[in-house]
């Protein structure tokens, strides 16, 4: 086992003294029967000269409520302020004209009210953290089991990867429209941005928190002059279509908003299992909303506004074709504003790492879920091979930007609509909202979970009511199709996922706890 695994309780009171008491946590160390870091030696051997650099060497494992000492509850409300005050967040709101046809108005109403709804659950979740010291894909075999929980593990493997993909292209693209005459390659872009995320990442917990706390300042200050530069040319315009069309365009947007807002729901634990267990759930619940709602709205409704003045300023639009978003942002502060304005836009690019960081760090926690010898691999690692995983990806894919985005944000909305209602009705009507009824010593015995069987059949449900009220384009549900356009339908899948499982999994769960015992 790992030296630095193996830390003696016994170290000295001067030595504390000189680590950062806010943030600095022992490394909790894992019976080896349970987690066979034997098999992996050599990468422990790594691990323990980078730990003395203050690379974090914890993975998975319980954080017990003595070696939690992240005492601050704004630290929610920073790093989700950071990781949503991106270029990502801008993108997200240009697809209200540019895929769904909205006009500025009704984009804002749906931007303001999804937002507001999809937050809750993560700010919800992220009080889990200081209870359980657990992370937050661990903290889902509760409710789903040791094996179920198998889907939403990998499902949110393949989510953070999705993201960083996303993200990748679109800081890629603000890059590359720095400069029309010598533009970076897209790789090249999507590499820089990944190397920045790899570093901060890399290190763990605590420079994760420290990065996030102070990288949205330069970006929020960015997008003010932005909307400045922009504000005279934006038209709110009339009040968009009526009718079954236009309820169908704003189902659709709604369910990318909610894909977006609810993605951070399988990771919010993970960024407050440093806080003290006594830490009052309110005020985590506050400032975790509050850290989330004023960067989604606000960044979003600028994306939408900013669509409104390619009507009159056609060289704007001619730039949005030719480089998509990062167009469109270059054009709003290069045009007018010359070299300070081209300073300003890489900036505004490497505001994606703020973005990626919790995905890629979280990516690492999650794919340790799998399995004990997935628990056993360093963390860093992990990091490193994901990370290589979605460059390659990031690159391929540059040039199906608006697609990509589009689908992940629907399709992620679906899966977390179902794994919200699971982790929330176990936690609520079968252990009655008490902590005292988890045993998170437990997370890796399966023989003390769930069955798993009622959460298998629930998630099926919940898949089932995607299918009927998904409106892709590749796909129409048979219930989305009557909504709107038959052609496009109008996009009701999280709603229905949501539903059908609420109703599923109760009766189920009550068989199986009654016959399983768990």
């Amino acid at each position: 086992m790992s030296a630095s695994i193996e830390k003696q309780a016994s170290e000295s009171d001067h030595d504390l003294k000189n680590k950062d008491i806010e943030h600095y946590v022992e490394p909790v160390g894992v019976s080896d029967a349970v987690v066979p870091r034997t098999k992996f030696r050599s990468l422990w051997a790594i691990v323990d000269k980078l730990d003395a650099y203050g690379v974090e060497a914890q993975g998975i494992e319980r954080v017990p409520p003595d070696a939690r000492p992240q005492k601050s509850p704004l630290a929610p409300f920073w790093l989700w302020l950071a990781a949503n005050m991106t270029t990502s967040t801008f993108s997200l709101g240009t697809l209200a004209s540019s895929i769904f046809y909205l006009g500025l108005r009704e984009a804002c109403l749906v931007i303001l009210f999804f937002n507001l709804l999809c937050t809750i659950p993560v700010a919800y979740f992220s009080t889990w953290g200081p209870k359980l010291g657990l992370r937050q894909l661990t903290i889902s075999r509760f409710s789903f089991g040791y094996f179920t929980s198998l889907v939403p593990i990998v499902l949110n493997c393949i989510a953070c990867v999705g993201w960083s993909v996303v993200n990748s292209i679109v800081g890629a693209q603000t890059l590359r429209a720095v400069s029309d005459s010598h533009q970076i390659p897209t790789a090249a872009a999507i590499i820089v941005i990944a190397i920045g995320t790899i570093a901060v990442s890399f290190m763990g917990y605590r420079v994760v928190h420290l990065y996030e706390m102070y990288s949205w300042i330069p970006v929020a200050i960015i997008f003010i002059i932005y909307l400045g530069q922009i504000a005279r040319f934006a038209d709110a315009g009339p009040w968009g279509g009526t009718g079954a069309v236009e309820a169908g365009n704003v189902l659709s947007f709604g369910a990318a908003v909610a894909g977006f807002a609810l993605g951070w729901t399988s990771i919010a634990a993970d960024y407050t299992v440093r806080m003290p267990e006594d830490m009052p759930a309110i005020k985590i619940f506050f400032w975790t909303y509050l850290g989330l709602n004023i960067p989604l709205i606000l960044v979003e409704c600028l994306g939408a506004a900013a669509m409104t003045t390619l009507t009159a300023k056609t060289t704007w639009a001619d730039a949005y074709d030719a480089s998509s978003v990062g167009g469109l942002l270059g054009a709003g502060l290069t045009g007018p504003m010359g070299g300070f304005g081209r300073f300003l836009l890489v900036i505004l690019s490497l505001s994606i790492i703020a973005n990626n960081i919790p995905n890629i760090y979280s990516l690492a926690l999650t794919f340790q879920n799998i399995h004990p010898y997935a628990q056993a691999i360093p963390r860093v690692f992990i990091v490193i091979v994901g990370s290589v995983v979605y460059i390659v990806l990031a690159i391929v894919g540059a040039s199906h930007f608006e697609e990509w985005l589009d689908t992940l944000l629907t399709i992620l909305s679906y899966w977390l609509a179902i794994f919200v209602t699971i982790l929330v009705e176990e936690h609520l009507i079968f252990r009655r909202g008490r902590w005292a009824n988890y045993d998170p010593d437990h997370y890796n015995n399966w023989r003390k979970l769930p069955l798993g069987v009622a959460s298998f059949i629930a998630l099926g449900c919940g898949i089932a009511g995607a299918v009927l009220g998904m409106a892709q384009t590749w796909y129409v549900g048979q219930i989305a199709r009557h909504i709107g356009d038959p052609i496009y339908g109008g996009d009701i899948g999280f709603e229905l996922s949501f539903a059908f499982t609420a109703v599923v999994f109760p009766p189920l769960r009550y068989i199986e706890k009654k016959y399983w015992g768990y």
